[in-house]
């Protein structure tokens, strides 16, 4: 019997509420990259990419060396690790051309990567090899015998596979490092990878350097593979990455003049509020119009109408509560909602 393989995770309701944030925000990074000094901010952010994921694996390099080198520039430095930086330059030079669903451009990425760093370069481990914390091993992978037929079935899931980008992307990377497929070099083409996928689902993450959060954030990054690995479950490590992604978008995207929310839904939802509001999504405006046409509709009402869950239109009306956008206004069962920003 053919039985396709899937990697075992679940999606959590913060997983599903990160993806429509996520989601919202693309558009505004990639005006903000649209603008005129967009050119050196891909180049700023491409610095702190290679940074990050390399200094994750220990390399020491500042992002003014990293830039240098980049440059053409002479800098003092362990060889080691200036030949770690060019690897990395030429590879996310490779970023357009390299498919995320073949399995011969993961080789080809890790031979450039590794080249004059690993004697197995392009090739999959021939040993057994484990993650280490000090000396205690906090993960034994799996034997190499079975490392191709493993890799084939998780690029087999990854290009048949009907979940979001955004989540594949991390089931993806977390499934990469437990196979960890390479003697050396699994980390900085896991995060490379992840990358690639889900430039499939918009450009704009070629220029978004996740990597720097994950360096700032790296025991937690630890702490969620592992936590994934004890649950046999990577759910813990779904919604650390993708609340990853989503900070760096808000961190990134910056003030942008060209950036105002444009009023989907006019005479309806003041521009004044689409403006303080900025990463409130537009699912989240879409059930306050709603709420503003008819004051008593209930959540299951507004489901229906906008093709949701009742529970997902609950946390929508929880932001605008929150926000002081709208009041209740008796009972749950009898009373109205009153919207108290109406200009």
């Amino acid at each position: 019997m053919n039985t396709r393989y899937t990697p075992p995770f679940t999606i959590s309701a913060e997983a599903i509420s990160l993806i429509a944030e996520i989601s919202a925000q693309i558009e505004r990074y990639a005006i903000r990259l649209e603008q005129s000094d967009g050119l050196k901010l891909r180049k700023a952010n491409r610095i702190k990419t290679i940074h990050s994921s390399l200094a994750i694996e220990g390399n020491a390099l500042s992002e003014d060396q990293v830039s240098d080198i980049i440059e053409g520039k002479q800098v003092f430095a362990p060889t080691r690790q200036i030949q770690e930086v060019k690897n990395a330059i030429k590879t996310y030079d490779l970023y357009r051309s390299l498919n995320p669903f073949k399995v011969s451009d993961l080789l080809r990425a890790h031979g450039v990567m590794m080249e004059a760093l690993s004697d197995d370069a392009g090739m999959f481990r021939k040993g057994s090899v484990g993650v280490f914390n000090g000396n205690e091993c906090i993960h034994l992978a799996p034997s190499a015998q079975r490392v191709p037929l493993l890799i084939d079935e998780l690029f087999s899931w990854l290009k048949s596979s009907k979940d979001h980008l955004l989540i594949r992307s991390c089931v993806f990377h977390y499934e990469f490092e437990f196979i960890h497929p390479f003697s050396d070099g699994n980390g900085r083409i896991g995060r490379l990878w992840q990358s690639l996928i889900l430039g499939k689902l918009h450009p704009i993450f070629e220029y978004l350097p996740i990597e720097n959060l994950v360096y700032a954030n790296q025991q937690q990054y630890y702490d969620a593979i592992n936590e994934s690995s004890k649950k046999n479950d990577c759910s813990p490590f779904i919604d650390f990455m993708l609340n990853e992604i989503l900070n760096t978008i808000k961190r990134h995207k910056g003030n942008c003049s060209k950036c105002k929310v444009p009023n989907k839904v006019p005479n309806k939802v003041p521009n004044k509020l689409l403006n303080d509001f900025p990463d409130f999504s537009d699912s989240t405006w879409n059930v306050l119009r709603l709420i503003m046409q008819d004051p008593h509709a209930s959540a299951i009402a507004l489901g229906e109408r906008l093709g949701t869950s009742d529970r997902m239109i609950r946390k929508h009306i929880s932001l605008l509560k929150s926000a002081d956008i709208i009041k209740r206004i008796g009972s749950n069962k009898k009373g109205y909602w009153e919207v108290t920003i109406t200009e």
